[in-house]
């Protein structure tokens, strides 16, 4: 198969480090064997071909990410790709253990291959990367960003997202949609939308005065001859899952009706390849390609699945490529008589010492980052254990920050938002400023501390479960299960909304919640205006500094059933 063989490129590369730790597996050997040359090795096919990166998350240089271990599918998406991981991925795309690959796209011996293979993704590692595809096929390439590309570090907060416009002008895209550039605000995402220098595509976002498209929705390219339409899907539920009062004069929506009528509008404007751009997340779009004809292409976005292979519906590609800059997708297409009449495809990992860096985007980053080096580097802690944040119910960063909360606000109970991005630290390195704001750096921070019933706190665990766990992709939200820090459950999944949820206990006492009793409860990220409290990074550092090591136990707070 033509798209697993691309796929499995860097695999074979390096083969011969297959045999673990015990043989002589050196950092050494690994970035001999794995080479610039091996990772965008490509055997070209027909006029177009498309380049996308997504959900880079203020990640200016390279990083450790791992990949979930627990990835649940619901209804028809029930042990299909992108909910496959660990040994079933493996074997679902033919990758061998311990490979390049496996390190880059499963949690399987993270920790053990990171010493070998090291940091992946950085702008400059990537710009290395675009530059030599457009070398390569000249006029026939479009390269296009998926969007959450202004948040998610110190320096993104910092600078209302100016850092990542900066250094991603240097890439100059074709064109991007959003999501988490909307907590920027109304005005700042205007501010720096009208300095991009390229296309912000968005078809399914009203004003919310007059109804009308708040944004363009899409753009007409012609690339090696062909006319391509570019449409923009930015993320439906924002005004749900991030504060609606930050964008007040704006509606967001899937839409499914705008995106059929803007994909006939541009085949009647003679568009020979239509791609979406999208932010609405991997289920949405499967559905959204089932239900929509014409669309050629979706670049999807948003739920930070990585897969080494098209996903095809009906006549559409399905891409997802991943999260944090760790990988660029490459798609070739022959398009022909407006139809795609074959198609290569490659999952590109960004290994940072296989990549000769850029040297202009190495200086706009040096640049960027430069006013908070000294803060960035700082060291806070040290950590025993392997701190991530995906999964889909907990990650060892996430304990970290509910111990954080529960310790520094006093409080019986911790809830910390679900969110899929935030970078990884190696067991026994140190910890940063920069660790903490990777896994934090939103604009609306704040710690609250306020009495929950706990009915009150069973209907927010279920109604986060049916954002995640309902059949239906359209009612799916993207993100993660709620962390909870002093509170144990059973969730099964196979359940409809509202009796997901049971087993409620408090941790610290062993008894069950009480639905008609208050508990403290300390949290942050709250969808709320007005919201009180200290930005979530300070309690976190303090807690940190004063442990001053950090080790995580196995978290099995958590009974899953259903699967």
């Amino acid at each position: 198969m033509i798209t697993r063989r691309e796929a499995l490129q860097v695999g074979a590369a390096t083969a011969a480090l297959g045999l673990g730790f015990g043989g002589g597996f050196t950092r050494a050997l690994a970035q001999q064997r794995l080479t610039q040359n091996d990772l965008l090795k490509f055997d070209t096919v027909g006029n177009v071909t498309l380049l996308h990166v997504t959900d880079i998350h203020g990640q200016l240089v390279p990083v450790y990410f791992r990949e979930p271990s627990i990835n649940i599918g619901v209804g028809e998406a029930r042990g299909r790709p992108p909910h496959v991981t660990g040994t079933d991925f493996l074997k679902r795309f033919g990758i061998s253990k311990k490979s390049a690959s496996a390190y880059a796209l499963t949690d399987q011996d993270f920790a053990a291959l990171a010493k070998s293979y090291g940091r992946i993704g950085g702008l400059d590692r990537l710009a290395t990367a675009v530059k030599a595809v457009r070398a390569e096929r000249g006029d026939k390439v479009l390269l296009l960003d998926g969007g959450d590309t202004w948040q998610g570090s110190l320096g993104a907060n910092r600078t209302k997202g100016q850092d990542m416009a900066d250094c991603m002008a240097l890439l100059k895209p074709d064109a991007m949609t959003g999501h988490w550039e909307f907590t920027y605000g109304e005005r700042r995402v205007k501010e720096l939308i009208d300095k991009l220098g390229f296309a912000f595509l968005a078809l399914n976002i009203r004003d919310t005065e007059w109804n009308e498209p708040a944004f363009t929705p899409y753009k007409m390219f012609e690339r090696g001859g062909v006319k391509i339409a570019v449409l923009g899907q930015a993320f439906p539920y924002t005004p749900v899952a991030n504060p609606r009062w930050m964008i007040p004069k704006w509606s967001f929506g899937i839409r499914e009706d705008d995106v059929r009528a803007n994909v006939e509008k541009v085949r009647k404007e003679g568009a020979q390849l239509v791609v979406l751009l999208s932010h609405n997340g991997f289920d949405v779009d499967r559905k959204l390609a089932s239900r929509v004809e014409g669309i050629d292409v979706i670049l999807t976005g948003h739920t930070h699945d990585a897969l080494p292979e098209a996903i095809k519906v009906g006549k559409t590609l399905l891409i997802a490529s991943g999260s944090h800059g760790k990988f660029l997708s490459r798609l070739d297409l022959d398009v022909q008589g407006g139809e795609v009449k074959a198609f290569r495809y490659k999952l590109i990992p960004l290994f940072a010492d296989a990549i000769t860096p850029d040297l202009e985007m190495t200086a706009a980053v040096a640049k960027a980052r430069t006013p908070f080096a000294a803060e960035l580097g700082r060291v806070v802690g040290h950590s025993k254990s392997l701190l991530y944040r995906r999964g889909n119910f907990n990650g060892t960063f996430d304990d970290v920050i509910c111990a954080a909360l529960l310790k520094e606000r006093d409080a019986e109970i911790a809830l910390s938002p679900g969110f899929r991005w935030g970078t990884s630290v190696l067991p026994n390195q140190p910890i940063t400023v920069e660790d903490i704001h990777n896994a934090t750096a939103i604009t609306y921070p704040q710690v609250y501390r306020m009495a929950m019933s706990g009915q009150r706190l069973k209907d927010v665990l279920e109604d986060v479960a049916d954002n995640l766990f309902n059949p239906d992709p359209y009612y799916q939200q993207g993100g993660d299960m709620v962390r909870c820090g002093g509170l144990g459950y059973s969730i099964d999944v196979s359940k409809p909304a509202g009796q997901r949820i049971s087993g409620m206990t408090l941790l610290k006492t062993g008894k069950p919640v009480d639905p008609a009793k208050d508990y403290t409860v300390a949290g942050w990220a709250s969808v709320n205006e007005g919201t009180q409290g200290p930005p979530v990074w300070d309690l976190v550092e303090r807690h940190i500094a004063r442990a001053k090591t950090v080790e995580v136990t196995p978290n099995r707070s958590v009974k899953i059933s259903g699967v």
